[in-house]
């Protein structure tokens, strides 16, 4: 055993250590807080516009990434999105039909500084959910709808996360 194990005042002693020195590690390995001052999500908070939804599930994710980054009303940037899902057959009865689903959804991004043009940063996201085929047709529609917004949510989420990640300076 050691002397920190068979002593409290050691054990606390360190566990302070390492509470005032992980604040001054991070700041010197270049880390900072998203939403600080400066931060890419003090940036980016009001100031991106999203294009217009198409569809459904443009609506969805564009929703989820108005709740996330806020809406704009002078846009300093705007993120191009295209939105694309397919529907993939997941379990089987033994009579052949399909039990259960994968909903697999797809979202390029881009996003574009207003005033220059310039494409600061773009990239492509995928994710997918399940939902099952049981019942009705009714409540098959009604569970393919709400996995439907299920994965818009996971897109735009991914994609806000590597918004928030990027360096736009």
């Amino acid at each position: 055993m050691s002397s920190s194990e068979t002593n409290p005042l050691l054990r606390r002693i360190s566990r302070r250590g390492v509470l005032v020195m992980l604040p001054l590690a991070l700041g010197a390995c270049g880390f900072t807080a998203v939403y600080a001052p400066g931060g890419t999500g003090s940036t980016l908070r009001g100031n991106v516009t999203v294009n217009e939804p198409g569809s459904r599930s443009a609506f969805l994710l564009t929703r989820r990434l108005e709740e996330t980054l806020g809406r704009s009303v002078q846009p300093a940037y705007r993120l191009n999105v295209s939105v694309s899902s397919r529907t993939e057959g997941l379990a089987f009865s033994r009579a052949g039909s399909i039990t259960r689903y994968n909903l697999i959804g797809t979202a390029d991004y881009a996003l574009v500084e207003v005033a220059t043009g310039q494409v600061m940063m773009s990239g492509d996201v995928e994710n997918f959910t399940g939902y099952s085929a049981t019942g009705t047709n009714v409540a098959t529609l009604a569970a393919r709808r709400d996995a439907e917004q299920r994965v818009m949510v996971l897109l735009a989420d991914q994609i806000t996360t590597r918004l928030l990640a990027s360096d736009l300076s």
